[in-house]
């Protein structure tokens, strides 16, 4: 008989004005019958090892920053300088959010201690959610820690950038000090949007750029063309004349699997986006070969971003086509998509591909606000569990429509009882942030179990090799 693994504990609620009261979460999708876990590990025992979690704790992403940094040429930083270490929002979600804060803080000590700076801040960008960096910086008290720190909202004053291409606007206050740091992630997240290109360029046209510019990505260019915003607005004079460095946490789908850190961003940008693929794309793969299942939301971030073995929702939502393959024009899921639905919801051409059709129900257990998702609701059956959230989304700007197209459910037991009769499936996917593995019914975990390696044979003999070869990256990949 196959051993039967209790669910991974999910990310408990966290309080903000994005998401219910934390007292309202009353039950959660690992909570219902018939919900295991999967490690990933199991699904691929060539899974990267780790640094974080892991037995040495946080302590260990203090001590790869620091050896990390050690490489890194501080030199141009003088004593009386002001030094900007450049954040962004969506590093505050990975792990329970202190990873990347206790990187922050490591980046702080090492500046300081080796350059003597007069000043060394923190400007943490966002995206629709304007004051959720200034609800990280308040959990994790880094305003205590750093010399000023402050969250940056795509709609502050702006300060034009001359490119190559033309006037950019950057924000402000990320470039009102001497020096700039760029401290990220490698999450591969909206791999819908950028496509794995350029991904550690990418908040220089995003979390570090007026709404107008940023929108140049989302709305003016489509998947695939817009990355070269990014990359001229890091090339700029003037963001040369001012950029120290990078700082990023190297992600896997099971966590943090080292610290990265150089004066040649483009090094980097080499690293992540490889690693992003070797490390994410069997995942991807395993999960497009789904062919049916209730998703459940239950994290605390907006709908598109609730995470399930480091995946995004809105990336299942397109996992129906290969996102990682660039010769795929459009995904299901982006705002460039949407605007190619009319009215009545169907596309206005011919080639919009549709969205994943193995997902039969959407379980709306527990998500925020601050996203514009009714596209979601719309195209996929969705539940939303309790009246107090959705009277959230009835009332947030972004998700006027939302509610239209959504029904609502007392409990989690009731909306699973009317899923299963309605849906004819029993297999249940939790997108819950669970760490190291997947949430899921038993019967998802067998099909899983079985398909997993051919997933990861597909992976490493067709698919990477061809992803590699789409971005250049082949001989980084013949190095390793």
């Amino acid at each position: 008989m196959t051993y039967v693994r209790p669910p991974i504990r999910p990310l408990p609620p966290r309080p903000s004005r994005y998401g219910v009261d934390p007292k309202f979460v009353t039950r959660r999708m690992a909570d219902l019958p018939n919900m295991t876990s999967v490690l990933l590990e199991d699904l691929f025992p060539d899974s990267p090892k780790v640094l974080y979690p892991g037995e040495e704790g946080i302590q260990a992403i203090r001590r790869a920053t620091e050896s990390a940094m050690e490489h890194m040429d501080l030199s141009m930083i003088q004593p009386g300088d002001t030094v900007n270490v450049l954040a962004s929002h969506h590093g505050f979600t990975l792990l329970g959010g202190e990873p990347y804060a206790e990187m922050l803080r490591t980046v702080y000590d090492v500046v300081k201690s080796r350059t003597g700076a007069k000043e060394v801040r923190l400007r943490a960008g966002v995206g629709l959610r304007f004051r959720e960096t200034e609800e990280y910086i308040q959990r994790f008290e880094l305003k205590k820690y750093f010399d000023r720190a402050l969250g940056m909202a795509p709609i502050d004053e702006g300060i034009p950038i001359e490119t190559e291409i033309g006037t950019l606007y950057g924000l402000k206050r990320a470039y009102d000090a001497d020096w700039i740091i760029h401290v990220h992630n490698s999450d591969v997240r909206e791999v819908h949007f950028h496509r794995q290109v350029d991904r550690a360029v990418k908040p220089f046209g995003m979390s570090y750029a007026r709404i107008e510019t940023r929108s140049t990505y989302h709305q003016n260019l489509g998947p695939r063309a817009a990355n070269f915003t990014a990359r001229a607005i890091f090339e700029s004079e003037f963001v040369q004349s001012k950029f120290a460095g990078a700082v990023f946490m190297n992600m896997a789908p099971g966590g943090v699997v080292s610290i990265e850190a150089d004066n040649d961003l483009y090094r980097i940008n080499d690293t992540v986006m490889y690693d992003g693929l070797r490390y994410y794309g069997k995942v991807f793969h395993l999960l497009g070969m789904i062919d049916e299942c209730i998703v459940g939301l239950d994290f605390p971030c907006p709908v598109p971003y609730v995470f399930s073995a480091g995946v995004i929702y809105c990336n299942f939502v397109g996992a129906n086509v290969d996102l990682f393959d660039l010769s795929v024009k459009l995904p299901p899921y982006t705002w460039y998509t949407e605007a190619l639905y009319g009215k009545d919801g169907r596309p206005l051409v011919p080639d919009v591909p549709p969205v994943n059709p193995a997902i039969k129900m959407v379980v709306h257990n527990y998500a925020w606000i601050g996203y514009p998702s009714a596209f979601f609701a719309e195209h996929l059956p969705t539940i939303v569990v309790g009246t107090k959230q959705a009277e959230i989304f009835e009332h947030d700007p972004q998700n006027l429509e939302y509610m239209k197209y959504a029904l609502i459910a007392s409990n989690l037991d009731e909306a699973m009882a009317f899923t299963y009769r309605t849906t004819g499936t029993d297999k249940v996917i939790a997108f819950d942030g669970a760490v190291g593995g997947i949430n899921v019914s038993v019967s998802l975990a067998e099909d899983l179990r079985r398909l997993a390696p051919k997933a990861s044979r597909e992976v490493d003999t067709i698919l990477l090799p061809k992803w590699l070869k789409q971005r250049g990256l082949s001989a980084l990949a013949q190095e390793a």
